[in-house]
């Protein structure tokens, strides 16, 4: 049982070890994704940017910038977090997500307006949200963890908060996010406690409200027709699936060869993006696609080893909502690339370029290591 001396919080937690299994597993999907950006990027970065080094050269700026952050964060203690500074972060992510709207900052590209452009940086604020969200229902749980078990007064108020979030991410549009969300929520407040039969009938709810978007909404109805046939638009919006099929079909058991992939020579568009496992697909093979699908089961196995083990259940729920975001992302890439579920916009965590996105991804483990330093023998 831990003393009142060891529940005492300071900034830095001294002389006690990480979870070394968890950095591995993370740096070795890093070091796997850095290389696949450099295969998947050399031609298109060329072609472009008139330098085949172009994108990652910048990916690995910020992969250093990533596990600086990562390693500093492990060193700082998480329950610094279980404070109003949650909710100052909620706060600051839905004034980042209105700005999306404001004209001059958001950013708009394939008719969706998802970015925003501050100081020259241009980053998606629902990365923001997911990580502010996390802080925020692990705090107000572990505040009075009974109180998640009552319909009214504990689980509704959690519901508009996702109902609020999920309004700001369809006006984008951005439907991935907003079920990446409310994925990352409902689990939160299921391992909080929260009861079964609170939770079956808004899942019930939230299944056939999806199915409703998708039917009244054209461009999400035609990503489903594709889903299921995507040859009945071969030049159109099934152009980009099918080139990622061919690009896993044509890998075998052990691929074409590090570097030698055809399909990312123009025919998947920017394939160091949303599809780059399929490059990593066709050049490593299907045991390069075990290899992969392994260290995020690793990952997901640790994580929730940490949240079981965790100190305190706001240690437990963070752990939870960061492994969560992280497996659920990894695995709906995988799905999409596969063609084992509609295509949307999923970047695969670790591997897709994108600079500020995995900054923050390296810090959301440099917070899981820091649950990990305080966990239970």
């Amino acid at each position: 049982m831990a003393t009142s001396k060891d529940n005492k919080i300071s900034l830095i937690v001294k002389n006690k070890s990480l979870d070394y299994g968890l950095l591995i597993v993370v740096l070795v999907l890093l070091a796997i994704g850095l290389v696949t950006v450099l295969s998947a990027s050399a031609h298109y970065s060329l072609r472009t940017e008139g330098d085949s080094y172009f994108y990652v050269k910048k990916q690995l700026l910020f992969a250093v910038v990533g596990i600086i952050s990562m390693l500093i964060i492990s060193r700082i203690d998480y329950r610094i977090l279980n404070s109003r500074i949650s909710y100052v972060l909620l706060g600051i992510a839905f004034i980042m997500l209105c700005l999306v709207f404001v004209p001059g900052i958001g950013v708009t590209r394939n008719d969706a307006t998802r970015w925003i452009n501050i100081a020259g940086f241009q980053f998606q604020p629902s990365e923001i949200m997911k990580v502010a969200m996390i802080f925020f229902i692990a705090t107000t749980i572990s505040k009075n963890p009974k109180k998640i078990k009552q319909f009214w007064s504990g689980f509704v108020p959690y519901l508009v908060l996702i109902g609020a979030i999920a309004v700001l991410l369809l006006l984008e549009p951005h439907m991935s996010a907003t079920i990446i969300i409310a994925v990352i929520a409902i689990a939160m407040i299921f391992v909080a406690g929260a009861k079964f039969s609170h939770l079956i009938p808004i899942g019930l709810v939230g299944v056939i409200g999806a199915i409703i978007l998708a039917y009244t909404s054209e461009y999400r109805w035609k990503r489903v027709m594709i889903f299921l046939d995507p040859w009945q638009d071969a030049r159109g919006d099934g152009y980009q699936i099918i080139q990622s099929l061919y690009a896993i079909g044509s890998g075998g058991l052990f691929g074409v060869g590090l570097g030698k992939s055809v399909q990312k020579y123009l025919y998947i568009p920017e394939p160091h993006n949303d599809f780059i496992f399929a490059i990593w697909s066709e050049e490593m093979g299907l045991l390069g696609v075990i290899l992969v699908i392994l260290l995020f089961g690793i990952f997901i196995w640790r994580g929730i080893t940490i949240a079981l083990k965790a100190p305190d259940m706001f240690g437990s729920l963070v752990a939870t909502g960061v492994t969560v975001m992280i497996g659920i992302q990894a695995i709906f890439s995988i799905a999409v690339v596969s063609s084992s579920m509609p295509v949307t916009g999923i970047p695969l965590p670790f591997f897709s370029y994108g600079g500020t996105a995995l900054v923050i991804l390296l810090s959301c483990v440099g917070i899981l290591l820091s649950v990990s330093r305080q966990s239970r023998k």
